[in-house]
């Protein structure tokens, strides 16, 4: 009976380690408080502005939003705001970015508009440091490469962002080698959520257990699941920076105020 409660306690205890994110840098969250973050930019795919254009950006930049997007790498090792796994969706074109060179890539509009694929750092240029940025790093691809190439071209950049991540290796090399950079964790439910991984992978993601080798400032959950055990113990334990995504209407947004601290949102207009 004692070596079954001392196996139980050791278990436990690996688990409150697993999961334990860094919790001394909430004060640098703050820049991303004071705004709702734009969710690829103010877009519509129905229109002129498509998700992760330059005029979607231009348009979040204008109303003082911030800025969530994602990026990748082409084939010529140029570095794009761009979300899928494949162009299909938005491109109506076959393969993937990392097969295409961004000058083929200039070929594709996206969704029903002129608007091209941007390279991310005509994205940098144009916001120009006005709102905060959060920038996505996508797994497509060799994803360490990814983090090390935006990481370079950050450098010189004056303006306020943090990087996160659905893949906890890409947050983890934040964390070693752009320890100054903040750093979030991307999660979800994935078995809910579609995301493809094997059964163990998708235990790991959605349970937040690499976070001690990762060590987020900041978990990204899915607001749909923010009772989820192991996030909710996260927020109850660490008070680690809770940020929601996405959300979709102003009821969703009210909600999840009861629980999160920063807000990415599309397909509707905040309320002051």
């Amino acid at each position: 009976m004692l070596m079954i409660f001392i196996t139980v306690a050791v278990v436990l205890c690996l688990y409150l380690l697993a999961i334990k994110p860094n919790t001394r840098r909430r004060e640098q969250m703050e820049p991303f408080r004071k705004v709702y973050i734009a969710h690829r930019g103010l877009f519509d795919n129905k229109g002129e502005a498509p998700e992760n254009s330059m005029a979607a950006f231009g348009k979040a930049v204008e109303r003082g939003y911030g800025i969530e997007l994602d990026v990748q790498l082409t084939r010529d090792h140029k570095l794009v705001a761009f979300h899928d796994g494949t162009l299909k969706r938005m491109c109506k074109a076959k393969g993937t970015v990392v097969d295409h060179t961004f000058e083929e890539l200039k070929q594709y509009s996206l969704a029903v508009s002129e608007e091209k694929i941007p390279l991310f750092q005509d994205v940098l240029n144009m916001v120009d440091g006005r709102v905060p940025l959060i920038i996505e790093i996508k797994p497509e691809g060799d994803c360490i490469e990814t983090a090390r190439t935006l990481a370079e071209m950050m450098q010189g950049y004056k303006g306020t962002y943090c990087i996160e991540s659905f893949h906890p290796l890409v947050v983890a090399w934040y964390r070693f080698h752009q320890p100054e950079v903040l750093r979030g964790q991307l999660a979800t439910i994935c078995s809910k959520d579609g995301i493809e991984r094997n059964i163990v992978e998708r235990f790991i993601l959605t349970n937040l257990l690499l976070n001690f080798l990762a060590k987020p400032d900041f978990i990204a959950y899915n607001h749909k699941y923010a009772s989820q055990f192991s996030y909710r113990l996260c927020r109850k334990l660490y008070s680690v920076e809770n940020v929601a995504w996405t959300i979709k209407n102003q009821k969703q947004l009210d909600r999840a105020k009861e629980v999160f601290q920063v807000f990415i949102f599309d397909n509707f207009i905040p309320k002051r």
